[in-house]
Parts: structure tokens; C-alpha cells; sequence
């Protein structure tokens, strides 16, 4: 299986391919501005079908030394199946292997804060609601 491939822009992976309709609209939601200043996830998208299903133990192994970001952003198939379509966010940094999960509309402040160092995993880690995703502050 070939390396994750190395980004400018955090990644997201895509690991479920159960439904091409939902990933769309799921990349359109990070993608859509959030705030009235307009701050979006400065994010790339990954799409291939070698990582179909892929462990979140397998996603770390693959990851290339030179991988330069602090999180990994995943589509899995809860992300797909879930209502609020929450994405897996992985600690790469701090405690790597640490995840939450985050709603597309939060994302923004969850990558633009960890990239520019403002704030820590554990800063929005903490702060999920009691099924782990987490919806803002």
C-alpha cells in the first residue's frame, strides 16, 4: 500500500466509497465558507480506493516521515452514514492516534488554529460533546 500522500494543505482522506454523492457534498461542506469573515479549512482532498477501509493503525504506519502537518482529517463511513456527516480528526503531533470527530461546518477552526498553533489538539479534544464530535465552542 503506498504512502499518504505528502500535502501543502492538511488532508482529507477519503476511506469510504460507499457513496460518491455524499463525499461530494461532504467536500463542499468543508469547502463553504463559515464565518462572516469568511474563514474556510485550508484543507486537500484525497481520493483513492486504496485506502478503502483502511485502520486508523494501518493510516498511521503509512504516513511519510516528511508528513509536515499536526492532524489528519478522515471520511469514514461514519462520516458518510452519520446525519451531521462528522469527520475523523487524528492527532499526529501530540498524543498521534488521539482523534475526535468534528462537523464539516467547524473544521475551519479546528485546522486553521492546530496549523497555526493558536491551539492544541487537547484544546478541541476537550471540548466534543458526549458522542466525541466536536460542534464549536
Amino acid at each position: 500500500m503506498k504512502k499518504i500522500p505528502i500535502t501543502d494543505d492538511t488532508l482529507v482522506l477519503q476511506t469510504d466509497f460507499s457513496n460518491e454523492k455524499i463525499w461530494k457534498s461532504i467536500c463542499k461542506l468543508i469547502e463553504a465558507p463559515q464565518t462572516e469573515d469568511q474563514f474556510t479549512a485550508n484543507v486537500e482532498f484525497h481520493s483513492n480506493k486504496e485506502y478503502e477501509n483502511i485502520e486508523l493503525k494501518k493510516i498511521l504506519s503509512l504516513l511519510p516521515d516528511e508528513y509536515e502537518h499536526s492532524i489528519l482529517f478522515v471520511v469514514d463511513s461514519q462520516s458518510i452514514t452519520d446525519p451531521d456527516h462528522s469527520i475523523l480528526c487524528i492527532d499526529l503531533v501530540d498524543e498521534p492516534g488521539n482523534y475526535f470527530r468534528v462537523i464539516p461546518s467547524e473544521m475551519w477552526s479546528v485546522e486553521n488554529n492546530l496549523s497555526l498553533g493558536n491551539m492544541d489538539f487537547t484544546d478541541f479534544a476537550d471540548s466534543v460533546d458526549k458522542e466525541n464530535i466536536f460542534r464549536g465552542f
